[in-house]
């Protein structure tokens, strides 16, 4: 019972709760007694630990420091020798462990969900974007809602092989030079191999001279060297405009 009694002080004590008689009577065992003593800085040590783990975000910090400082505690243990309040600290810093466990697995665990719940969002507003680019792209009715659909995929940062396929298909198919120019130019922006292996395959199938020449600026751009044997057919093909056979024939230059 006194030892309880003692160990209810010092807490009280470290807290600020005592009395001034209280705290006077209790500083003059401390004083007098190594072993109370040895307990008042144990005790110190613990609560001290358990207030940071309260104000801060848990870490590998907090974790490791706790275990340094249990550790330092089973060093200062002498052989054969069970200190009189040993018990009283493990309990402690049994708390101590718990809660520092509990605050690292439940930040970990709102963390990894707030990151599922934007990666969700994210998702959702992705495929929605996509739903809106296609749905104007194939209105066969009107070049324009095609155009805003282009411009939709024009906004994106990246594409996927869906987005990709949508665009090289208005790129090749569409039947306004406007709406492929847009794809087109939709497609640079995602400078991907398919992308690249895209706009190659599409430059022997273009017959509009507006695409064509914009086409060839844009491989000549991205420093497409696999295109120098199209580019030379283009210059040899008597049906292309000399204008575009010049575009050709620049980009051969530039690409040697």
């Amino acid at each position: 019972m006194e030892r309880e009694h003692l160990e209810s002080q010092i807490i009280d004590y470290i807290d600020g709760k005592l009395g001034e008689a209280e705290r006077t009577a209790l500083e003059r065992k401390l004083a007098a007694d190594p072993e109370a003593y040895r307990l008042y800085e144990q005790f110190r040590e613990v609560i001290g630990a358990v207030s940071r783990a309260a104000q801060y975000e848990p870490s590998s910090r907090l974790r490791m420091g706790f275990e340094s400082a249990l550790a330092d505690e089973l060093r200062k243990q002498t052989r054969g020798r069970q200190v009189m309040f040993a018990p009283v600290v493990y309990r402690v810093a049994a708390g101590v462990s718990l809660l520092a466990a509990g605050l690292f697995g439940g930040y970990w665990i709102s963390n990894n969900q707030r990151q599922q719940e934007e990666m969700l969002a994210i998702r959702k507003e992705v495929e929605a974007t996509k739903q809106l680019m296609q749905s104007l792209i194939e209105n066969e009715s009107s070049a324009s809602q095609r155009l805003q659909g282009v411009s939709v995929a024009l906004q994106m940062t990246s594409a996927d092989a869906e987005v990709v396929h949508v665009l090289v298909r208005t790129m090749n198919e569409d039947p306004n030079s406007n709406v492929r120019l847009a794809a087109m130019e939709a497609l640079a922006k995602f400078e991907s191999e398919p992308v690249r292996k895209a706009l190659i395959a599409s430059l022997p199938t273009q017959k509009d001279p507006v695409v064509q020449i914009a086409l060839i600026q844009l491989l000549v751009r991205l420093q497409e060297k696999r295109v120098l044997k199209d580019l030379q057919q283009i210059v040899e093909d008597e049906q292309n405009l000399k204008a575009v056979k010049d575009e050709a024939y620049n980009g051969i230059l530039k690409l040697s």
